[in-house]
Order: structure tokens, then sequence, then C-alpha cells
């Protein structure tokens, strides 16, 4: 088994993820590409001290760039969108 660590990668952190964060208490976590929704719920109940109500995963496609004439590629990856029971929170930014 991997440690939790090693699934969750960082937090994704856009507008839409705000607004998803304050009206259905879901946060949105860039995860490795070969976990499953298992892993990540308890991955992220065992880091934040939280319970998981439900977890959906999506790829996200990898997409072409271009600068000037070069055309290059920015990678896709796979987010889970996990949705907190009610009065759960995680602390992203280290308020008080």
């Amino acid at each position: 088994m991997k440690d939790y660590r090693d699934i969750i990668l960082r937090p994704v952190i856009t507008e839409k993820t705000m607004q998803l964060q304050g009206n259905n208490n879901a946060y949105t976590f860039e995860v490795v590409k070969n976990t499953n929704k298992v892993e990540v719920a308890k991955a992220i109940e065992n880091l934040f001290g939280v319970k998981v109500e439900k977890v959906n995963i999506s790829n996200t496609k990898a997409k072409k760039k271009r600068v000037g004439r070069h055309y290059g590629v920015v990678n896709g990856y796979k987010k889970a969108i996990v949705t907190l029971k009610d009065g759960q929170s995680i602390d992203l930014f280290g308020e008080e």
C-alpha cells in the first residue's frame, strides 16, 4: 500500500474550485494517475482528520500550447473532487 502523502500531490486552486468549496463543501486535489476513489478517500481522512462523504475522479487531457511558432504540450493530470460531510472543513491556506 502506498503512503497517503504520496497519493495527494497538491490542491487545485481555481475560481471554480473555490466556488465548489464554499457552496458544496467540496475540495479539489491533483492525485497520482494510478489511484482510485477508495485510496483518495482514505488519504484525505488520514492526512486532514476529516470525514469524506463522496469522491469523484476525472482525468484532464493534455493541452497543446504555442509560443510564437513553437508548439509544446502541457501534460494532463488526474484530479479528485472530495465532498466532505456537513460540519467538516480543510484549512488549505493556514488561516485561523
